[in-house]
């Protein structure tokens, strides 16, 4: 048995909140909190130490769900109204608007759903919706919206395939 059992050392604990895929989060979480509790510049700085070290903008106002995951940040850009729980999103996405919004109005700006995933460099623009549970390929630019098992390639965006909920997994 190679694991190990029993309380982490506190090295590998601070290592591990060194780790390029947890800081990110941590500094999106801390201007998150910033941002509710009204310190603006608090919020903007942590905002812009991600951009300076992860290369990733994620703005403050942006509701994010818990278990938010980002492999690899560099090149991405999230402007979204909400995000989900449990979320995947790889490096040079774009969830934003389709024209300039310096005020952050939530009807312009992407909503993802819950364990959704999307590729790398995808382009969700707009108001759109995207549901639990779906698939945005790499490179893919959705202009309307997504339903929840779906999975959605191409430029622009089209389903590829849609799972309903009636559908159950086969030999399990």
């Amino acid at each position: 048995m190679r694991g190990r059992l029993g309380p982490v050392p506190t090295f590998m604990l601070f290592a591990g909140c060194l780790n390029p895929r947890m800081l990110p989060v941590l500094l999106l979480r801390l201007a998150e909190l910033c941002h509710g509790h009204h310190l603006g510049l608090f919020a903007k700085l942590f905002s812009m130490l991600n951009v300076i070290f992860f290369g990733i903008e994620v703005s403050p106002q942006v509701q994010i769900g818990g278990g938010l995951f980002l492999p690899h940040t560099v090149g991405t850009v999230i402007g979204a109204a909400r995000i989900g729980d449990n979320c995947t999103i790889l490096q040079g996405v774009t969830l934003g608007t389709s024209e300039p919004d310096m005020g952050f109005d939530v009807a312009k700006r992407p909503v993802v759903g819950n364990d959704v995933f999307i590729g790398a460099g995808a382009k969700v623009i707009g108001g759109v919706m995207i549901g639990d549970h779906a698939k945005i390929g790499a490179n893919a630019v959705v202009l309307r919206d997504v339903p929840a098992y779906a999975v959605a390639v191409g430029v622009p965006a089209v389903l590829l395939q849609q799972k309903t909920l009636d559908e159950s997994p086969r030999g399990a």
